[in-house]
Parts: C-alpha cells; sequence; structure tokens
C-alpha cells in the first residue's frame, strides 16, 4: 500500500492512429482546424524572393483590367482581361475567371473562360475547365481535364539571323561577273 509503484498511480494514454481523424475528435484529442494541402499545387510565398509572386485569395472578386510585372496565383474571380507578358499565370483550383488572358506560361487548376494566349506553354491539370481558343507554342491537357475551344501551335518566334560579314558579301559579287557564260563574253567581243 505504501510502496505503489508510479506506474500503477498514472492512467494508460489512449494510442491513436495517426490516419484516423474521426477515433481522435471522438477521443477528445484537439485536431487541426487547418485545411489540409493539396499534394499537386503549393501556392506561391509571401517572402519576396527572386520567385517572388502576387496572390489573389478565394474571397476576392475582381471585374476589370489586370496587369502584373510578376508571376500571379488567382483563386478568386476575375471578370474582364488579365495580362502578365513576361509571367506565369495560376489559376487554382477555387479560381474562376472570366477573361482573355495573355502571360508567358498558365497553369489552369480551377476555371476559365475566355481565349488564353501564352508565349511559352499553357498546362490543363485533371480537374480544370477551359472554354474557349488557346494559342500557344506547347500545351499541356492531362486527363480528366475539361477544353472546348481551339487550339492554336505557333512557332517560336526565331531570332533574326545575324547578318554575314561584309567582306564575304562582296566576294560573290566579284566571282559572279568573272562566271560569266562564255557566250556573253564572246557577245561583248564582236562589238
Amino acid at each position: 500500500m505504501w510502496n505503489r509503484r508510479k506506474e500503477d498511480s498514472t492512467p494508460p494514454v489512449p494510442s491513436v492512429a495517426p490516419s484516423a481523424p474521426s477515433t481522435l475528435a471522438r477521443e477528445g484529442i484537439p485536431m487541426s482546424t487547418m485545411p489540409a494541402r493539396n499534394p499537386e499545387y503549393e501556392p506561391p510565398s509571401s517572402s519576396g524572393g527572386p520567385g517572388r509572386s502576387a496572390s489573389i485569395g478565394k474571397s476576392v472578386v475582381i471585374k476589370g483590367q489586370l496587369f502584373a510585372r510578376e508571376d500571379l496565383f488567382i483563386d478568386g474571380e476575375i471578370e474582364g482581361s488579365i495580362e502578365l507578358l513576361e509571367h506565369r499565370l495560376t489559376v487554382g483550383p477555387n479560381g474562376k475567371i472570366a477573361a482573355g488572358v495573355k502571360a508567358r506560361e498558365i497553369v489552369v487548376l480551377g476555371t476559365i473562360h475566355g481565349n488564353v494566349e501564352a508565349a511559352d506553354k499553357i498546362e490543363i491539370r485533371k480537374e480544370a475547365k477551359l472554354v474557349g481558343d488557346i494559342r500557344t507554342v506547347r500545351i499541356v491537357i492531362e486527363d480528366g481535364a475539361f477544353f472546348k475551344g481551339s487550339i492554336d501551335i505557333v512557332r517560336p518566334e526565331a531570332k533574326p539571323a545575324p547578318p554575314p560579314p561584309r567582306a564575304a558579301a562582296a566576294a560573290p559579287a566579284a566571282s559572279s561577273a568573272a562566271a560569266a557564260p562564255p557566250s556573253a563574253a564572246a557577245a561583248e567581243g564582236n562589238r
């Protein structure tokens, strides 16, 4: 009685399986209220570093023109036009866009109704929906994605060829006079 062990005096702790949230709730163990992260998509960080990007949350509604000089993540609703000519646009899973879109690269996880133009690439992920015409260099449409419209694959803009050196340009002109047909040379000599 007086020599009781510590083990006997503490109540046993219930063992809980980490993959059973309903078990956690029934046993009175607190659960996180944070939404689970989608492993396919990580939203942009707000660190402001070299990979800096802006974000429009799912409760935001914008009507009008949207211009950006950085990468942009949209999880809200946009109606109008969007231009990110040298940057990447990501439409999040809750994003709903009714706009014409121009960007360097476009990744669609949500919905776009409107014509889309990408200078580099467009990706339409498996749960996404895009209704409109596409103009791009490269395109990826995953299984399960919905697309209705036309696709115009354009060639990447070719860089202009450097002009030939002047010495090389003068040499063919001199050689063409020397390579005149013999009948023309004979006609000159007969005059």
